[in-house]
């Protein structure tokens, strides 16, 4: 049986691939702001399930707890605080992303990409 690590891991991976395949293959510029926030997602899950560590608890120091103790029982808090870091990135480039997105369409009355041609070389 699998255990939680290799599931995140797992679905990690299989979130990237499906947020870049739908990024490469959909003409809807809104089903492609959608598939890279999946791979966003998946980078996310991928990035916890490696700080992950069999067996340790949650970085909450006490007086219990004396220093050398800690080390050996707790978890690194640094990937939970880069995955934090990094949902406020995200949703702040799939709210740009989105406002460019209505500009276009208000312009263009469209989000199909393959009509936006005035940047292709």
């Amino acid at each position: 049986m699998p255990d939680l690590a290799q599931i995140a891991l797992t679905t990690g991976f299989l979130l990237i691939l499906i947020g870049f395949y739908g990024a490469l293959t959909q003409p809807n510029l809104l089903r492609i702001i959608v598939a890279f926030t999946l791979a966003s997602t998946g980078v996310n899950i991928l990035i916890v399930a490696v700080g992950y560590l069999r067996g340790r608890t949650a970085p909450i120091l006490d007086a219990t707890l004396t220093a050398s103790e800690a080390a050996a029982r707790v978890i690194d808090p640094l990937p939970q605080a880069l995955v934090l870091t990094a949902i406020v990135i995200g949703l702040g480039t799939t709210a740009l992303m989105l406002a460019y997105a209505y500009q276009l369409f208000a312009k263009r009355r469209t989000l199909d990409i393959a009509k936006f041609t005035d940047l292709k070389w």
